[in-house]
């Protein structure tokens, strides 16, 4: 089932006196890029966490987000320096000695030094915690397949009407080229014979002349080629997996036929339906690029 390459998925759970939560994000990528940001406890495993993302999506920008809420991530722990204390307590003593000083050498005055009591964090213990964000990642990406494939049923819907409304304006194209050159001749003979009144006409060189406006205005080849591409564009439209790409350069191919049709036919209705497919085409490129 086709898939768009933009959806969300979240999931949390109770965690460590708060709760745990992990989001996903996806947005239009050319390639599989995924940008993972993760708590502490949980670093190690990041190359992990986006293999994961990985074999579910092949396409696009994905933001993996790991958060605490209300949980303790660290901890605050006391350390004391004995043998710093014991140096600041006889150099003290030694200063009130030798320059005669009043005052106490107490522990207030120790406890000022901040190099003797110092303050770090430690981490909480998270044990478990792995396997908890593991469940909530499968369940978040879940999550995120099932919209991108809601998604990407309404692209399709929308895309399938589009070729159907060019595979009609391709087949008028067509009906109204086989009666361009015999239009022309006659437009061309009428003309000649107000130039030239009333006389023999060289019917020869006029056969010749319609000859050579045929070659010139022939696309029954870049109608076949769009045709093809056309029912390409509708077969991968039915496929599995990503076919984002794919649909990209047929539309780069229909693109290009389409052009030539406008430049050989000459003929205002056929310049009216090249423009009108042009503009199918365009709305379905847009689409496309959201395609996975």
């Amino acid at each position: 089932m086709i898939r768009s390459m933009t959806g969300y998925g979240r999931r949390e759970a109770a965690w460590a006196g708060g709760s745990v939560a992990v989001e996903v994000r996806a947005v239009n990528h050319r390639f599989c890029e995924v940008v993972a940001r993760l708590p502490r406890p949980l670093v190690l495993l990041e190359e992990e966490f986006k293999r994961a993302v990985q074999r579910r999506c092949t396409r696009g920008r994905i933001d993996l987000t790991v958060s605490f809420t209300g949980a303790r991530e660290t901890g605050k722990t006391l350390s004391l320096d004995r043998s710093v204390a014991k140096q600041y307590h006889h150099v003290l003593a030694v200063l009130k000695r030798e320059f005669r000083l009043s005052g106490s050498i107490d522990l207030a005055l120790l406890a000022s030094f901040r190099d003797i009591i110092s303050v770090s964090d430690q981490p909480v213990e998270h044990r478990g915690l792995d396997r908890v964000v593991k469940r909530l990642l499968a369940g978040a990406l879940s999550d995120l397949d099932g919209m991108r494939r809601r998604e990407g049923a309404v692209l399709v819907r929308d895309t399938r009407s589009r070729v159907e409304e060019i595979g009609d304006a391709t087949r008028r194209i067509g009906e109204k080229a086989t009666t361009v050159v015999a239009g022309h001749f006659e437009r061309m003979k009428a003309r000649v014979e107000r130039l030239i009144g009333v006389g023999p006409i060289d019917t020869a060189r006029l056969t010749q002349e319609l000859a050579l406006f045929a070659d010139r205005c022939d696309v029954s080849e870049e109608l076949t080629r769009l045709g093809s591409h056309l029912e390409q564009f509708s077969a991968a439209l039915k496929g599995q997996g990503a076919v984002g790409r794919r649909l990209d350069f047929l539309i780069q191919e229909m693109g290009r036929e389409v052009n030539t049709i406008g430049s050989k036919a000459n003929d205002a209705e056929i310049a009216a339906l090249v423009i009108h497919i042009k503009g199918e085409l365009e709305k379905i490129r847009e689409q496309v690029q959201n395609i996975e």
